[in-house]
């Protein structure tokens, strides 16, 4: 299909699921956040199940193409995972400064990162058995979550992060298994630390792509717009990914106002270009959504792009966040038939 339109993971959790403000007034949970969920442990899987199909029909409703469970039952877009891996003392935190220079509790890395069972597979059967389009999990890449966890037992960052790319690739070989049609691993520390990047994250990101059974995305963006106000003039990692051997890259343009002549730098990767601005809750119109896709397709064949929100929908109040979801579809049409 043409320009096919999807989120890049979450959407707006309920507020009788989780305290938003509470969720709005820290940085994104490295650790287990238990404390954020407004229902009582009996009833917590049940009721993150309902919010999840809430999720399912408003993106089916706006009409989005490609489906994700709205990453409903996670506390952050990498703690779920993150936190689930042996290795890893979870009751005595370490801290790591965020891309923003503030100390958060990180999980302390104790010994070797591993993966003892499936994580997200349930969540993605979940998914799959509840829409009939085209479905995407997420999950957090190797190289950032090495950068979100004191390691105190690996001779480098760089040997934590081929462990964490090794359950990484676990993982998504499981569900690729289960059902998915794509995997998205989400990279935003990409972009925060290029250097270090460059000299193992790449390399990282790669181990844990090898030999995936399907369509694979990596989202680099510059951090939630509700946390995360400046935006730099463009990415500091971006044409060093022509050289990762994912399908899709996922990219911010909206909020940035990205010259997206840099999207030449990965030509013949698909790019799922992000034409919502998530720090201003004014719902665009289709035809500002359709400015911005055009502005990618001189730098991006129409048949390699697909139509995205910046970053994730976890922090926008629930009409802002499905009426922009609908206005990007509706701006994805418009372009779409002057194409065709």
């Amino acid at each position: 299909m043409l320009l096919p339109t999807t989120l890049v993971g979450s959407y707006c959790q309920p507020d009788w699921l989780i305290d938003r403000e509470k969720l709005k007034g820290q940085y994104p949970p490295r650790t287990r956040a238990a404390e954020l969920w407004r229902i009582p442990d009996a009833f917590l899987k049940e009721a993150q199940d309902d919010a999840t199909l809430v999720a399912i029909r408003e993106q089916e409703m706006a009409g989005l193409d490609i489906i994700t469970d709205g990453e409903v039952r996670r506390e952050s877009y990498s703690n779920r995972f993150a936190t689930a891996l042996d290795g890893l003392d979870l009751d005595n935190y370490g801290t790591v400064m965020t891309r923003s220079g503030a100390p958060v509790p990180v999980p302390r890395i104790v010994g070797p990162i591993s993966r003892a069972r499936p994580v997200e597979v349930e969540d993605l059967k979940f998914l799959r058995a509840h829409t009939d389009r085209k479905v995407k999990i997420t999950l957090p890449g190797p190289f950032t979550m090495s950068q979100q966890a004191q390691n105190d037992y690996y001779p480098t960052v760089a040997d934590a992060a081929m462990d964490y790319a090794r359950a990484v690739k676990d993982e998504m070989a499981d569900l690729f298994a289960a059902g998915a049609d794509i995997v998205q691993l989400d990279e935003p520390w990409l972009q925060a630390k290029p250097e270090l990047a460059e000299e193992y994250g790449l390399a990282a990101l790669n181990a844990a792509l090898e030999g995936a059974a399907g369509t694979t995305v990596v989202h680099i963006c510059f951090g939630y717009a509700a946390l995360t106000k400046n935006r730099p003039a463009g990415y500091s990692f971006l044409p060093q990914m022509k050289d990762c051997t994912c399908d899709q890259i996922s990219i911010e343009t909206a909020q940035a106002n990205l010259d997206t002549s840099v999207l030449e730098t990965v030509r013949g990767k698909t790019i799922l270009v992000g034409v919502l601005d998530l720090s201003d809750h004014t719902v665009e119109t289709p035809e500002i959504i359709a400015q911005r896709i055009r502005r990618a397709l001189p730098h991006v064949d129409a048949a390699k792009v697909v139509v995205a929100p910046d970053c994730g929908l976890k922090y926008l109040p629930r009409e802002v966040a499905f009426g922009k979801m609908k206005a990007m579809a509706d701006g994805a049409a418009l372009v779409r038939a002057e194409l065709q």
